[in-house]
């Protein structure tokens, strides 16, 4: 018994292994689509995540280390690197406060006003944000709220 495949037959099951060029367009086309439509709300979750951690610091640890030196100086650093090393002056300095100098979530050094433009009492603490530029909008300090 003799079989026998026509050419046709061979070329036909050939092409029926691949996609055609249509079905691969509209994979791109629906990866594309998803794409847009997640890619916005990732990026936007990340800086919104820097700017509640930025706060955090500013709210947090650094104000906890800024409140240790009033209470054992009398009164609030004149700059973040009394902190971390005695100042000249210090008597009752019981540091350091600080491990290391203090960076933002954009790895910008935070920014120390004493007496403070908005606080005249006390400090301001603030951190330039995410353009890098202080007195813009996107600024974070200790005196707004989230």
């Amino acid at each position: 018994m003799k079989i026998e495949i026509k050419q046709s037959q061979v070329q036909k099951s050939k092409s029926q292994l691949g996609f055609t060029l249509t079905e691969i367009m509209l994979v791109v086309v629906i990866i594309g689509i998803l794409a847009a439509l997640v890619i916005p709300r990732i990026a936007g979750s990340s800086e919104r995540a820097r700017i509640t951690a930025t706060y955090t610091d500013i709210n947090g640890g650094l104000k906890t280390a800024i409140g240790n030196y009033e209470v054992d100086m009398g009164s609030y650093p004149k700059n973040l690197q009394d902190l971390i090393q005695q100042p000249g002056n210090a008597s009752h300095w019981h540091g350091p406060y600080l491990d290391k100098m203090p960076i933002d979530q954009w790895e910008m050094p935070y920014i120390y006003y004493y007496p403070g433009k908005h606080n005249p009492t006390s400090y301001d603490l603030l951190s330039a944000g995410p353009d890098k530029k202080e007195g813009t909008e996107d600024d974070l300090g200790n005196w707004m709220t989230k």
